[in-house]
């Protein structure tokens, strides 16, 4: 299944990688690594992980504190935010916005 990242996403993909290879070489390109591997299990197993907020899932990373939020649509999956798994849980979800239903 095809996964697409948000303008949102892709932004916060950039930010942290850049913040983590500033503090160590590599570990940027590790991060990226990281979610990219991420998105391919959930692209192939999308309904695999937990519900966090309406139809949007949660997808933890697993060598760094973060989560993958998505959406399932019959012909993608749509990656909301690249988010903390620890301070401000909800900052993903705008009154209304994500009521996603891709």
């Amino acid at each position: 299944m095809r996964v697409i990242f948000t303008k949102l996403a892709r932004q916060e993909l950039r930010m942290l990688s850049g913040f983590y290879e500033l503090e160590y070489s590599g570990l940027g390109r590790k991060f990226k690594e990281e979610v990219r591997k991420a998105a391919f299990r959930i692209a192939a197993y999308p309904e695999g992980w937990s519900i966090a907020r309406g139809n949007v899932r949660k997808c933890l990373l697993h060598k760094f504190p973060y989560k993958l939020l998505y959406a399932v649509d019959e012909n993608h999956i749509l990656i909301i935010a690249v988010a903390h798994q620890h301070r401000k849980p909800d900052y993903w979800f705008d009154k209304g916005s994500v009521a996603i239903n891709c």
